[in-house]
């Protein structure tokens, strides 16, 4: 009987334990997080923590500017980046969907920036956008143009963080769209072809209708990992110059480890959570409207 029972139900016998790990390892650090949220905790300090109920979350509402201006850098740095990053992958993607001596070596080559090391790339980029002697500003002197203080002053910081998104994370949503533009029927293109639409009407009216599921799935990835980028800025701004490029990841982590503030650290990340999980919510609900 019991055999009987478990051949029938073979494949939740053998997903269940993977099913399991995933949601204690998934849930343990939010439901911990949301507690220790709830507390008055510093860890230079030897008393336990302090039940505080909601007071951390008030504090952040209605007491600190600087966690509203986190908030909006995080949703200034996440759009920009997304934004550009759409318009040139789907571009690249539609580049390299053509037939062209080196193609293998060329979608090879647009891997090397995914796989780096972000620390690696931010000292490369950190170099790169030094005001005196980097690359950054020999290029400018090359075409004519003033120098730049890229990362090194308060209103270029931020735009200069999201060209090294831009430079790392494109090739990513090119390589998902290449994937969808390779998967498509060759019929409704013959068939446009035929009634006479010319390459510029296909691209618009076949072509990306077509791979728009395809582009909603790499935005949403991609939004998901733009929200939450924290290594590249902690490693060329760390924040600064005078929080200019200090996002909700980069504030929390202030908090929780420079000024051991570790109750006020976990409820913005609950909160940060949340603004995560709503945003893939939204682009999810919208991807489906679009696509219906």
């Amino acid at each position: 009987m019991l055999g009987r029972w478990v051949e029938k139900n073979l494949r939740w016998v053998f997903t269940l334990p993977a099913v399991l790990f995933i949601l204690v390892m998934m849930a343990f650090p939010i439901l911990y997080t949301a507690r220790v949220s709830l507390t008055e905790w510093s860890m230079s300090a030897v008393t336990p923590p302090k039940f505080v109920g909601l007071a951390n979350y008030a504090e952040l509402f209605l007491r600190d500017p600087r966690f509203w201006l986190a908030t909006w850098r995080t949703f200034y740095f996440t759009g920009l980046a997304l934004l550009v990053e759409t318009v040139l992958g789907v571009a690249l993607a539609l580049l390299l969907n053509r037939d062209f001596p080196g193609q293998n070596v060329v979608k090879t080559l647009f891997l090397l920036p995914m796989v780096a090391t972000p620390v690696a790339i931010g000292m490369v980029w950190l170099l790169m956008f030094e005001p005196t002697i980097g690359f950054a500003n020999y290029v400018l002197h090359l075409l004519h143009l003033p120098p730049q203080l890229w990362i090194a002053s308060q209103t270029q910081a931020l735009p200069s963080l999201v060209l090294v998104d831009v430079w790392q994370w494109t090739p990513m949503i090119a390589l998902i769209v290449l994937a969808g533009l390779v998967s498509l029927p060759s019929d409704p293109f013959e068939a446009a072809a035929v009634d006479g639409a010319n390459p510029l009407q296909i691209l618009w009216h076949v072509t990306l209708p077509m791979i728009r599921p395809t582009v909603g799935v790499a935005v949403i990835l991609r939004a998901i990992d733009a929200l939450k980028t924290f290594d590249i800025i902690y490693s060329m701004t760390q924040g600064g110059p005078n929080y200019a490029s200090e996002t909700l990841n980069i504030y929390g982590y202030t908090l929780g480890f420079s000024y051991f503030q570790m109750g006020a650290a976990s409820s913005l990340l609950m909160i940060f959570f949340a603004i995560v999980l709503g945003v893939v919510i939204f682009l999810n609900w919208a991807r489906r409207g679009v696509i219906a």
